[in-house]
């Protein structure tokens, strides 16, 4: 497996380049995160006049958006009929109807900028194999006719895989999000807007003028600040970190050896297997994707790709396998969204997150949301999106359940004692090991170099958890991932860790 494996998105894309910010700024509104949420409403903003800054700590759409298979669906699993009977069938229709709107919208843009994006019309399918999910598909069907969403129950589908039971949802559709996004991006230059990769939100000074503050320093004054950088860095009273879990899941982009039918799908069941079709120089791909686990806490990580490659042998059959990635994705307690204010008394503070694994339509939906916000404009989803939410059923029991999980998941790791030692490691291999009795991170290189970290979590204290697959340190509390160097490369961490020395 390759070192780092480069989403197929972003290695057959020829991505803008930014500076880095070295300046004070005054503007309108600021945006942090330069995923599909904080670009669109860069974009929305700027066509309606506002001055935007837009900030990205690392390459701009390197994150989670340049990691997604990018469905454009209202059709999110098995969600309609959990949404009306925890909350209601009011609360599942306009779900359902601001993740149709997102479409819809995504669909006008590529028409209106004749976005040369691989836009397609696509059927999404749900199936099972297991006879025990039979009945929820039958139960999803069911909310489908109740919230009048156009679809079918099937007995077959057209890709080659046992199943016995499926419920579609028609013309949806899907696209390469990184053509999209870059055609965004130049529009939001043309209408004046600037933007600032590899510049990092430090903190957020409240008050009537929010400033921003950079790692280097630099402040940025402004009406108002968009955090839609994936986990929101600046929380202080929020609880975004107990509100929330992290989830990895992985990609293989497979040049297949039998032809693809066309549509996307996904199982009801896990683990979780995810198909749809791209293309590179003319040849198809199959994109293959599942295996969704907890950050953290997933077995050998190069077996989730083991297990994909053999589905996808099974299905298909494979000539080659260009690209293999993973995404990380955020899963809040009741599974929609956090989008609006970050705190009730924080009206020019706002936040974007928690997409659960569907960000092209959800991260389209906050923007929207976003937008009418800052404008003063009335809008139905505000309510239901509204971070200060706290759904009794079921949030109540997934609190205690994930924060049982991040107490155990501390405590075992701080009494985790080690055996190992640097020199034990082999080459391209990393490990928790004892340098004089401290729990340390070491990963051995290619060249035989060792690189030391500090194993404790820069955000609240866990101890980290090595990932063979991505050679990264993963924190199993609440989701930080730090490169075998410490560099931060997932949120909500925001300062590296400590490198060791012992020469």
């Amino acid at each position: 497996m390759p070192q780092f494996p480069e989403p197929y998105w972003r290695d057959s894309t020829e991505l803008p380049s930014f500076e880095r910010l070295t300046e004070d700024i005054e503007t309108d509104t600021v945006i942090i995160g330069g995923g599909i949420a904080g670009i669109t409403a860069a974009y929305l903003l700027g066509k309606e006049g506002t001055k935007v800054v837009l900030l990205d700590a690392s390459n701009i759409l390197n994150g989670t958006t340049g990691h997604t298979t990018a469905k454009i669906t209202a059709q999110h699993g098995l969600i309609y009929e959990e949404l009306i009977s925890h909350f209601g069938e009011d609360t599942a229709r306009l779900y359902y109807e601001a993740n149709n709107e997102a479409v819809q919208f995504l669909k006008n843009t590529v028409n209106k900028h004749k976005i040369n994006c691989d836009f397609s019309e696509e059927d999404a399918y749900v199936y099972t194999n297991s006879s025990e999910y039979i009945q929820k598909l039958i139960n999803e069907y069911k909310a489908y006719e109740k919230l009048g969403i156009s679809s079918e129950y099937l007995a077959e589908i057209p890709i080659p895989v046992e199943m016995k039971a499926a419920i579609v949802m028609k013309s949806q559709a899907q696209f390469h999000p990184l053509k999209y996004l870059t055609s965004l991006i130049d529009e939001i230059v043309k209408d004046g807007g600037k933007i600032y990769d590899n510049t990092t939100a430090e903190n957020i000074e409240k008050g009537k003028k929010p400033v921003v503050v950079t790692r280097d320093g630099n402040r940025l004054t402004c009406s108002n600040v968009i955090i839609s950088s994936h986990f929101p860095f600046y929380d202080k009273t929020g609880g975004y970190f107990a509100r929330m879990h992290a989830e990895r899941s992985y990609v293989l982009a497979v040049k297949p050896e039998k032809q693809y039918p066309g549509g996307m799908y996904i199982n009801a069941e896990q683990p979780t297997r995810s198909l749809r079709s791209a293309s590179i120089d003319g040849e198809q791909l199959i994109l293959v994707g599942g295996e969704g686990h907890v950050t953290g806490h997933g077995i050998n990580t190069s077996e989730h790709y083991a297990a994909l490659e053999d589905f996808a042998e099974k299905t298909f059959g494979i000539k080659e396998i260009p690209y293999r990635w993973s995404a990380q994705d955020l899963i809040t307690l009741d599974k929609l969204p956090y989008i609006g204010n970050i705190t009730d008394n924080n009206p020019n503070i706002l936040v974007a997150t928690g997409f659960r694994k569907w960000g092209m339509t959800n991260g389209t939906v906050a923007a929207l949301l976003l937008c009418d916000i800052i404008a003063g404009r009335k809008n139905k989803y505000e309510e239901l999106f509204t971070p200060s939410r706290f759904n009794t059923d079921p949030s109540l029991k997934r609190l205690f359940s994930q924060n049982a999980e991040v107490a155990k998941s501390f405590i075992g790791g701080k009494l985790d004692h080690p055996d190992r030692k640097p020199e034990e490691l082999n080459q391209d291999e990393g490990a928790v090991v004892m340098i004089n009795g401290k729990r340390t991170g070491a990963y051995k290189d290619k060249n035989g170099e060792v690189h030391l970290v500090d194993t404790t979590c820069t955000h609240m204290g866990c101890e980290l958890e090595w990932n063979n697959g991505e050679r990264t340190w993963d924190c199993p509390c609440h989701g930080s991932r730090f490169s075998y160097k410490g560099d931060v490369v997932e949120g909500p961490a925001v300062s590296p860790l400590k490198r060791i020395n012992i020469s």
